[in-house]
């Protein structure tokens, strides 16, 4: 099977290219490396099953000739972090909404699956747990630009379950919570690298708010079989699937974990939101999902526990120091 991963050269798009690749599967990525890198990638080069096309997804005529000789398309390709995504936007905005209502069409065109990633921002500020596919999803004002890239994965999910209902199209939306683990990057506010980074270095570890913030994390080994399973799971087509972990934590106690599992020797500071992101910023005081309908369609749960995955990213980057 020939199959197209769009942002392939991102953590979790690189993680799920070995893992295809690993099946027998045959590989193109397209990624414009606005926050991908071409070192997670690099290692498959030269693999007859694997191709690397750097160019956007924006690109019409690119994407028309990718999704021609694909079978099935996995769009990952999205504005990622909520720093990246303060700081860019418009154009944030623009790669999310445009480039999926591309693949979309172009799926439709030449009827070709296709699985959409989307994200646990969309159900917005929630204290309920677990938060399950149909819970209602309470957002911010506009004014406050956080709510930006919730809103526009929210309109990726409409416009999908509207090529299944009005064109049959064979979609699937899967929503990822907090992964983690190697070749992850703290450039764009993800909090894991960052702190593990910090650790290391023995600097302070800075919490962004309270730290009574809670959040459940994934390892990707977890989160890329889940999708392979997904893609080959017929009754999957039309729905929206959580694809996340369960054991729930305060960004605190995972700044202390953290601080354990290095062996740091860093302190522990709180930095207020507006210091970071400016005044019109919101978070999300609490993120866990149900995996019912996961492990209805496909009989798998992530269940990599939290302090596994810490330490495998901990040992990942002291190896990169």
């Amino acid at each position: 099977m020939n199959i197209l991963v769009t942002g392939g050269a991102g953590f979790i798009g690189s993680h799920l290219c070995d893992y295809l690749i690993s099946k027998g599967e045959y590989v193109s990525v397209i990624d414009d490396l606005s926050t991908g890198f071409f070192e997670n990638i690099v290692h498959l080069q030269g693999d007859p099953r694997f191709q690397y096309i750097n160019d956007t997804i924006l690109n019409k005529d690119r994407m028309d000739s990718l999704i021609q000789q694909c079978d099935v398309i996995i769009h990952l390709a999205a504005a990622v972090g909520v720093k990246y995504v303060i700081e860019n936007p418009l154009s944030s905005i623009e790669t999310n909404i445009c480039g999926t209502e591309i693949a979309l069409k172009l799926a439709n065109r030449y009827k070709k699956k296709i699985l959409i990633a989307s994200t646990s921002e969309v159900y917005g500020k929630h204290m309920h747990a677990p938060l399950k596919e149909d819970d209602n999803l309470i957002y911010g004002p506009p004014s406050t630009m956080r709510w930006s890239y919730a809103a526009s994965k929210l309109i990726d999910e409409f416009t999908a379950l509207a090529y299944h209902r009005t064109k049959k199209l064979k979609v699937a939306i899967f929503r990822c919570f907090n992964t983690i683990g190697p070749r992850q990057t703290g450039l764009y506010g993800m909090v894991v690298p960052r702190f593990i980074q910090q650790a290391l270095r023995d600097e302070p570890i800075t919490v962004f708010g309270d730290g009574r913030q809670t959040r459940t994390f994934t390892y990707f080994g977890d989160v890329v079989e889940a999708i392979y399973r997904l893609m080959k799971c017929e009754e999957a087509l039309g729905k929206i699937i959580n694809i996340g972990g369960t054991e729930e934590i305060s960004i605190s106690e995972l700044a202390e974990r953290i601080k354990s599992i290095a062996g740091s020797k860093s302190e522990i500071i709180y930095v207020p939101y507006e210091q970071v992101y400016g005044k019109d910023f919101e978070d999300m005081m609490r993120r866990v999902p149900s995996s019912e309908k996961l492990n209805s369609l496909i009989g798998f749960v992530p269940q990599t526990p939290l302090d596994t995955i810490l330490e495998k990213t901990v040992e990942y980057f002291s190896s990169e120091t």
